[in-house]
C-alpha cells in the first residue's frame, strides 16, 4: 500500500489529486492531506518513523516563504530528513517557472493545466 501526502491550499485540487490517485492505485492507497506547507512540515514529524512514499505538493500556499514559495521550503524541509530519501517527491503546480524550480530542487513535476486535462500524466511521474 502506497502512503501518500497531498499539500495544497485549494480544496478542490486536494480533492482532485486525491480522486487520481486513489484511481491510479485501485484504491490501494492511504492519502493524507494538508492545506499548507507548515501543515505538510507538521505531517512530516508525524509520519517520520513511517515515512511518506509519495509527496505531492503545490508551489504557491502561504505567502511568508518569500523570496520563495511555499512548496519550495517545503521541498527542502523534506530533503532534510534521512528518513525520507527514498520518497517521491512531485510538485503540480501553475507556476510558470516550474520546470526550473522542480530541477533546481532535483524532484519531478506536473503542470496543473497538464494534471487538469491529462490525469494520466501521475501516473508517468509517480507509478
Amino acid at each position: 500500500m502506497k502512503k501518500i501526502l497531498i499539500v495544497d491550499d485549494i480544496n478542490g485540487w486536494r480533492n482532485y489529486h486525491v480522486q487520481v490517485l486513489t484511481a491510479l492505485f485501485k484504491g490501494d492507497c492511504k492519502i493524507t492531506t494538508a492545506d499548507s506547507a507548515r501543515n505538510g512540515y507538521d505531517k512530516l514529524m508525524e509520519n517520520n518513523n513511517a515515512p511518506f512514499d509519495i509527496i505531492i505538493t503545490d508551489l504557491q500556499m502561504e505567502s511568508d516563504f518569500e523570496p520563495d514559495y511555499a512548496g519550495e521550503w517545503f521541498v527542502k524541509q523534506i530533503k532534510t530528513f534521512k528518513n525520507y530519501y527514498k520518497t517521491k517527491i512531485v510538485i503540480i503546480s501553475a507556476t510558470y517557472n516550474i520546470n526550473v524550480i522542480a530541477d533546481n530542487l532535483g524532484v519531478s513535476y506536473i503542470r496543473k493545466s497538464t494534471a487538469r486535462n491529462f490525469p494520466d500524466s501521475y501516473k508517468e511521474i509517480v507509478v
